[in-house]
Parts: structure tokens; C-alpha cells; sequence
């Protein structure tokens, strides 16, 4: 399964191609963000996160367009840079979290690995976590 920071990272990674800022920002959302769950993000992120989707999202469609292309064409190039920007902001957002919480476990791992680990049920509790989290 795909994690949200992976997600995140994607479309970041789509976002420094070289066609237009309009067609980056539709291609990013469509492929690696429109799959999020809010439940998936951090609790400090949900905000920016849900904004970004209602400047994605909140506008209605012309025939055969969906609310992210009609969303996009109504921005100037100005709001889909910031929107753009946005997406780069919350992987970095994400990045510190994602961060943090790998340094977190290779404290636990570092601890349970040294004089205070009781047993190997210890080590085989934590190393799932620090795992998971690469």
C-alpha cells in the first residue's frame, strides 16, 4: 500500500516536469493526491490538505471536463503556482513528520538493542514499526 507521504512525494516529483504549470498540477492531483484519505494525514496537515482540494476541486464542470480540470483552467498561472507550492509545502510538512518518527523509533530500537532491553519480544515489537517506516 502507498503511503500518503509516498503520495506526496509523487506528485512533488510530477510537479518539476517541464510542461506547463497547469498540466503538472492536474497530472499531480489526478495521480497521487486524489487517492488520499484525510484520515491517512498527519493531524496538523488535514487543514492545508483540504484547502488544496477545495482549489482543485471547487468548481463545477463543463462537459466533458472533471472539477480538477475546471478547477485548474480557472486559475491564473499565478494561483496554480501557489497551488503548487501548496503541494511542495505539505511534502515538506510531511517529510519533518516522517522524519521524526523514524528517529523516534531508532531511539526505541537504540534502547531496547542496549542494557535496557528485557527480552527479544522487545526488539520484535519495534522492528516492525522502524520498518514500516522506510
Amino acid at each position: 500500500m502507498i503511503t500518503a507521504w509516498e503520495c506526496f512525494h509523487f506528485a512533488t516529483l510530477e510537479l518539476v516536469r517541464s510542461t506547463p504549470i497547469k498540466q503538472r498540477l492536474i497530472c499531480a492531483y489526478r495521480r497521487h493526491l486524489a487517492g488520499i484519505a484525510t484520515e491517512q494525514l498527519p493531524i496538523d496537515i488535514r487543514e492545508s490538505f483540504a484547502h488544496m482540494v477545495r482549489n482543485l476541486c471547487g468548481v463545477q464542470p463543463l462537459r466533458g471536463e472533471d472539477a480538477v480540470a475546471a478547477s485548474v483552467r480557472k486559475m491564473s498561472n499565478q494561483e496554480a503556482d501557489d497551488c503548487a507550492a501548496l503541494i511542495v509545502e505539505l511534502f515538506g510538512r510531511m517529510c519533518r513528520v516522517h522524519a521524526s518518527g523514524t528517529r523516534n523509533t531508532l531511539v526505541k530500537l537504540h534502547s531496547v538493542g542496549g542494557s535496557e532491553a528485557e527480552s527479544q519480544a522487545d526488539v520484535d515489537e519495534i522492528l516492525p514499526e522502524l520498518i514500516a517506516n522506510h
